[in-house]
């Protein structure tokens, strides 16, 4: 089973990305996922392996988002796959079974379409709104994430505009787990604002 928080590293990457990571692995964090937008293959390889490097001994799977060359390369435990990467099931036919694939969705037709070609998760948003990324659709709030989850049998992590306040309503809408970006990133203390989400997660099974 996929872990219930996923803290994606700030797209920028670098040595404060780096720092975060190691923090958020520090407070538990059961999944660090690879985001770094912007640069060369080398320049994502060279940071994925350092994260992955983090991880290694430890309880927290890496996982690198849209590239599963890179992700088997740097020996990550999965790729998260967006719309326009890899489609899930040529993913799986590089990557063989026991790679980690999760895909993204917003509506139950697409969830299931991803399902059926073989994802063991989804990522599921924006939930709310978010600052994080641009050019994102209309958020999808817990009514939009009760209608996939519902949808399907694996895990929905909920992604964009979480909060520790709000993983209560995402997880009632049925939510396994959720993904954040600047609410660890961004934080004063990573590994406690990793602490604190993981906390909100264990209170509202």
């Amino acid at each position: 089973m996929i872990g219930r928080l996923h803290v994606v590293t700030d797209a920028r990457g670098g040595r404060a990305a780096l720092h975060a990571v190691t923090a958020a692995v520090a407070g538990g964090a059961p999944v660090v996922q690879v985001r770094h937008k912007d640069c060369t293959d080398r320049e994502l390889y060279d940071f994925a392996a350092r994260v992955a490097g983090i991880c290694a001994g430890t309880a927290t799977s890496c996982i690198v988002n849209d590239r599963v060359d890179v992700a088997i390369a740097v020996g990550a435990d999965g790729t998260h796959l967006g719309a326009d990467d890899l489609p899930v099931a040529a993913a799986r036919k590089v990557a063989g079974p026991g790679h980690l694939i999760g895909g993204t969705a917003r509506d139950p037709v697409r969830a299931r379409q991803l399902v059926a070609e073989g994802a063991d998760y989804l990522g599921v948003g924006p939930a709310y709104p978010t600052t994080t990324k641009s050019g994102l659709p209309a958020p999808l709030g817990p009514a939009g994430i009760r209608a996939v989850a519902h949808a399907v049998d694996v895990p929905v992590i909920a992604i964009g505009g979480v909060t520790a306040a709000r993983i209560p309503e995402l997880v009632t809408a049925g939510a396994w787990g959720v993904a954040v970006v600047g609410a660890v990133t961004g934080a004063p203390d990573p590994a406690a604002a990793t602490r604190e989400l993981l906390q909100a997660l264990g209170g509202a099974r």
